[in-house]
C-alpha cells in the first residue's frame, strides 16, 4: 500500500456516479413518456433505481468519512465549499423563475388578455393555506436551529427530539401543499400563470422533500453516534439547506401568493 503523503482523498473506483447518470437520464425520457402516453410504470421503476443508486452511494461516502476517517479538515472545508455552490446554482434556478412571473405579471401580453391574473384564473387566498405554511416553515427554521446549538453543546437528547420536530413540520408543510394542488381551481396547462405557478411552487416542494430526507439521513445517523459536537458536517449542511428552502419560501409567498392579491 502507498503512503499518502498530502491531504486530499483518492476515492476508490465507483460504479454509482454513472448509474446514478444512466438513471437520471432514464428518468427524464420516461417522464416525457408519462406526458405524452400517460404510461407511470416506467417513470417510478427509474425513479426507484435512482433513489436505490443515491442510497448506496452515500452509504459508501458514510463509510470513508465516519469509518475510515479519509475526509480531513482539507476535505471537509471542500465539501463546505462545494455545498454553498449548490446552494448558489439553486438559488439561480429560483430567480429565473422568479423573474419569469415577475416579468410576466408587469407585462402581460396580449394572448391573455393584457391582465394579471390572466381572465377567469381564481387564485389563491394568501392567509389560507399559504400562510399556514409559512408559519410552518418558519417554525421548522427555529426547530432545526435549536439541533444545531444542542448537538453543539453536546446535548443528544434534545437534538433528536429537535430534528423528529423539524422532520414532523416538513411532512406537515409538503401534506399541506398536496391538499392546495388537488384543490387548485387551475392547472399547469391554464396559461403562463397556471405554468410559473406549479413549476416554482412544485420546484420548491421538491426541495423540501430532498430536506425532509436529509434530515431523516441525519436522525438515523445520530442514533448511530456518527455525530459528534465538532464533526457532523452533514447535518451542518442539511442546516444550511433548509434555511435555503425558508428563505426561498418567502420571497415565493410574497411574489406568487400575497402580491397577485
Amino acid at each position: 500500500m502507498l503512503n499518502q503523503n498530502h491531504p486530499y482523498h483518492l476515492v476508490t473506483l465507483s460504479p454509482w456516479p454513472i448509474m446514478c447518470s444512466m438513471n437520471l437520464f432514464n428518468l427524464l425520457l420516461s417522464l416525457i413518456i408519462w406526458f405524452y402516453m400517460n404510461i407511470e410504470i416506467y417513470m417510478i421503476f427509474n425513479s426507484l433505481n435512482l433513489i436505490i443508486s443515491m442510497i448506496l452511494w452515500w452509504r459508501d461516502v458514510i463509510r470513508e468519512s465516519t469509518y475510515q476517517g479519509n475526509h480531513t479538515y482539507m476535505i471537509m472545508n471542500f465539501l463546505k465549499f462545494s455545498m454553498i455552490l449548490f446552494i448558489t446554482s439553486e438559488l439561480f434556478f429560483f430567480i429565473s423563475f422568479f423573474w419569469t412571473f415577475i416579468h410576466s405579471s408587469i407585462s402581460p401580453n396580449i394572448e391573455i388578455g393584457q391582465m394579471w391574473p390572466p381572465m377567469n384564473i381564481s387564485t389563491f387566498n394568501p392567509y389560507d393555506i399559504p400562510l399556514l405554511n409559512s408559519i410552518i416553515l418558519i417554525s421548522s427554521g427555529f426547530s432545526i436551529t435549536w439541533s444545531h446549538y444542542c448537538i453543539m453543546n453536546n446535548k443528544f437528547k434534545n437534538f433528536k427530539i429537535s430534528l423528529i420536530l423539524t422532520i414532523m413540520l416538513g411532512i406537515y408543510f409538503s401534506s399541506l401543499q398536496y391538499i392546495e394542488y388537488y384543490e387548485a381551481p387551475f392547472c399547469i396547462n391554464d396559461s403562463i400563470y397556471g405554468s410559473i405557478f406549479f413549476m416554482t411552487t412544485g420546484f420548491h416542494g421538491l426541495h423540501v422533500l430532498i430536506g425532509i430526507t436529509m434530515l431523516i439521513i441525519s436522525y438515523i445517523r445520530s442514533l448511530n453516534k456518527h455525530f459528534s459536537s465538532i464533526h457532523h458536517f452533514q447535518f451542518e449542511a442539511t442546516l444550511w439547506y433548509w434555511h435555503f428552502v425558508d428563505v426561498i419560501w418567502l420571497f415565493l409567498y410574497t411574489l406568487i401568493y400575497w402580491w397577485m392579491k
